[in-house]
């Protein structure tokens, strides 16, 4: 029996992704809106259709690939425990953690009549440069659009209030920055690296569930490299995340908010929650959300701060999406791409992207916008001949694609 996972049955291929999927013959696309008094958010279906993916607001995260670090915040040394045990690492107690975290995470909210968007937030840097997802900005403008609004605004934990302007927004990574206006003397989260975490470890979660500021949850690591595809943005673009996976209960509201390990370092930006209910009324926590990786957030949060836009890798493939395959296969290879380059060929199946194993679509859409564009990945394929290939592909960027007449080819299959 194929194991269901929290993810929509198949996604279009987000413009600036670089590799689509597409679905089987006769696959019908499900997913819906739900609006509630409390707060806006979406949910997607399961296939099984009990479970759904929330995406809720929220704010954090943040990724360097400059030599100059933008956000002026502390960068912890997570070089000294790379492979040592989960044990080993040093800690100190839970008080402890939420007190260090707490003054860098916020709640962001904006209202509109009786509706209201509330969303957590991570404080990058003293003068008010915040992280968050790309979909909370969507959320409200959404909520805008409901009626007469308040600008947003963000909400400290010392009581101060201030309007916040949009830096900049990424949808293919679900990634956001804001900046609070008028303020000074804020204190920047301590940034981890997410190269560092491991399954079972200790984390914990700081965020404003249902509005509730600064509210913190505990759990472990349950999973890494989890795709997980999410709609990011108004206009339906969707993306697949390569989450960290926790059991941290998590709520409406809490999602962007600031996922720490017990150093009281940053290491994810809470993104998604599955929940058990309905779109209209679903369930709160039931163990399972996922994070944006700290180094893949804060890299793209950087682009966003210093060209206001994010760059994204390009492999040039067209993936089909089949529970049934394990693995990623390929139906098309776009002239001249970095796969074409490489010598990838339609109906070969993609098993492994350096040391990670691949068994779906989104496993190789998520681990490809893991990366930078420049990298060099080693992938290993099956053709159809039954004959496995290891490959090096060194990614080209997506924004680089043009089509006859101009119009991006990433609009077509990818």
């Amino acid at each position: 029996m194929t194991q269901d996972r929290p993810h929509r049955f198949w996604a279009p291929g987000n413009p600036e992704i670089g590799t689509a999927v597409v679905p089987p013959p006769g696959a019908e696309e499900p997913g819906a809106t739900a609006v509630l008094p409390q707060g806006i958010f979406r949910a997607w279906k399961l296939l099984a259709g009990a479970l759904a993916v929330a995406v809720v607001s929220g704010v954090i995260g943040a990724t360097v690939v400059l030599a100059v670090d933008p956000f002026g915040s502390q960068r912890a040394d997570g070089s000294a425990s790379t492979n040592m045990p989960v044990t080993d690492l040093p800690d100190i107690t839970l008080e402890r953690v939420a007190a260090k975290a707490a003054p860098s995470v916020v709640k962001l909210e904006t209202r509109a009549g009786a509706l209201s968007q509330a969303a957590s937030g991570v404080v990058m840097s003293a003068d008010g440069l915040i992280m968050t997802n790309s979909h909370v900005l969507s959320a409200f403008g959404d909520i805008k659009g409901a009626g007469v609004s308040q600008k947003p605004v963000a909400v400290f934990t010392d009581g101060r209030t201030a309007p916040i302007v949009v830096v900049g927004a990424d949808s293919a990574s679900d990634v956001a920055v804001v900046r609070a206006e008028g303020v000074s003397g804020l204190t920047p989260i301590t940034l981890g690296s997410s190269a560092d975490v491991r399954i079972g470890q200790k984390v914990v979660s700081v965020g404003s569930p249902l509005g509730l500021e600064n509210t913190v949850t505990t759990g472990i690591v349950s999973a890494l490299h989890r795709p997980v595809p999410i709609v990011s943005d108004a206009t339906s673009n969707e993306t697949v995340l390569d989450a960290i996976q926790t059991d941290a209960a998590m709520n409406p509201g809490s999602l962007g908010g600031a996922l720490i390990n017990r150093n009281g370092e940053l290491i994810g930006l809470n993104s998604a929650i599955a929940t058990i209910g309905n779109l209209i009324l679903p369930g709160g926590s039931i163990g399972l959300g996922f994070a944006i990786p700290v180094d893949q957030a804060r890299r793209v949060a950087a682009e966003l701060i210093t060209t206001g836009k994010a760059s994204h890798p390009y492999l040039g493939v067209q993936l089909v999406k089949d529970r049934d395959i394990h693995g990623a296969k390929i139906i098309d290879v776009e002239s001249g791409s970095p796969a074409a380059v490489a010598g990838l060929t339609s109906g070969a199946m993609i098993t492994r992207i350096d040391d990670r194993t691949i068994t779906s679509a989104d496993a190789l859409v998520a681990a490809i916008l893991s990366k930078v564009p420049g990298d060099t990945v080693t992938l290993t394929c099956v053709d159809r001949a039954n004959a496995t290939r290891v490959v090096l592909v060194t990614l080209g960027t997506a924004a680089d694609r043009q089509g006859p007449q101009g119009e991006p080819l990433d609009r077509r299959a990818s």
